[in-house]
């Protein structure tokens, strides 16, 4: 381990960006007004700083309290190298008794992410080759907010858009409707033919009855996976699902630690696993999930979250990983908490693929005058 280091102080930092109206996309979840996040600012005796990012769970500023008053207080004067230490301390205090659940979970994730941040910046390393990983290119799809509910039309020029950018796989938002939905990928699928890898998420919004109905037409345009039929812990939905279909469910953004993942491993149902850096209790977790994934032969395919920092970390951590599925990349029409606020922005290869930055810790830098101009705001980030 590396020589002890007292963390001695531990901010968050809510941030909001709202979507001009001609950026609002709508999906299964209703139509996004506004991006929200929570940075994890953590500085040590010797003057290192480093930055992590809590997903922002509908609620940054009750994310952003319970980092900034009962995290902080359980982990001031803790050695910042012994991230382990640090993460079994908040988990024994907070998570495994009766704390906050879900949102504990999401803030330990921003707080353990700025720890491997500052122990890269400690050893001058970058993430990956601390997680024993290389610089190899990731190849990604195009996701985030974006082929929302919108006119078959405006939809395949947007996909086609993402393809002549390089993107070799995107991702539709399914859920408006039976017929909507197949309209949509057929129409994609028509559009740029077999070779472009077409995936579906259908944000929560379906029932047992209409997943079952859609797979075998998803099956017969060839989906690469059809994301959250049902919520999280609707287990007995997911069970419920035919096994006679030959495209796989993907489920894993809004699982938290490795227990919920342990439970789709016994259920058997899920292939396709997508844990969030920023709410599966940070990379320290994301690691543990990973290996439990490659012992039942499932690729990781991680959930970005909004901020650079975010993106920066998932590059590494895929980076690392022998079983190591897509990225996902963020392909919203208007994000500045992914675009000004952290440098330098993962941009998309000529080979279709993203890599990790090559500075030390997550490395990318975020430019603290840009935090004051995305003050955070209240409200539905979707209505």
């Amino acid at each position: 381990m590396s020589r002890a280091v007292r963390i001695v102080e531990v901010r968050a930092i809510p941030l909001s960006a709202p979507t001009p109206p001609a950026a609002q996309i709508s999906l299964g979840i209703g139509k996004s007004v506004k991006r929200d996040a929570v940075l994890v600012r953590v500085a040590t005796e010797d003057g290192l700083v480093g930055w992590g990012e809590a997903h922002a769970a509908r609620a940054p500023t009750a994310i952003a309290e319970l980092l900034g008053t009962t995290i902080r207080q359980l982990v001031l004067g803790m050695n910042a190298a012994d991230i382990t230490g640090v993460w079994e301390r908040v988990y024994r205090m907070q998570l495994a008794s009766h704390g906050m659940g879900a949102a504990a979970a999401i803030a330990l994730s921003g707080l353990d992410m700025a720890l491997w941040d500052l122990r890269g910046k400690r050893e001058g390393r970058p993430l990956y080759a601390l997680l024993g990983g290389r610089p190899r290119a990731m190849p990604a799809y195009a996701g985030g907010i974006s082929f929302g509910f919108q006119p078959e039309d405006a939809l395949v020029a947007e996909a086609r858009t993402a393809v002549a950018a390089g993107y070799r796989a995107l991702k539709l938002r399914l859920g408006a409707s039976v017929e909507a939905d197949l309209a949509a990928v057929r129409a994609v699928r028509a559009a740029l033919g077999p070779a472009i890898d077409i995936l579906a998420d259908a944000n929560c919004s379906y029932s047992p009855e209409v997943a079952a109905a859609l797979l075998p037409a998803l099956d017969e345009v060839g989906v690469g996976w059809l994301e959250e039929p049902f919520p999280a812990p609707d287990h007995r939905a997911y069970r419920a699902l035919p096994r006679s279909h030959r495209t796989p469910i993907a489920a894993g953004e809004n699982h938290y630690l490795r227990h919920d993942f342990e439970r789709l491993a016994d259920d058997g149902v899920v292939s396709i696993w997508q844990p969030d850096l920023s709410k599966c209790g940070g990379i320290t977790e994301a690691l543990r999930i990973a290996a439990l994934a490659r012992e039942h032969g499932i690729a990781i395919h991680p959930h970005t979250s909004v901020t650079g920092l975010n993106v920066a970390a998932s590059l590494h951590f895929l980076a690392a990983l022998p079983n190591a599925g897509y990225f996902e990349a963020d392909y919203s029409i208007s994000n500045p908490l992914r675009t000004a606020l952290c440098a330098p922005v993962a941009t998309i290869g000529a080979d279709g693929a993203f890599r990790p930055p090559e500075g030390p810790g997550l490395g990318v830098e975020i430019d603290e005058e840009e935090l004051a101009r995305h003050p955070v705001r209240g409200g539905a980030g979707y209505v």
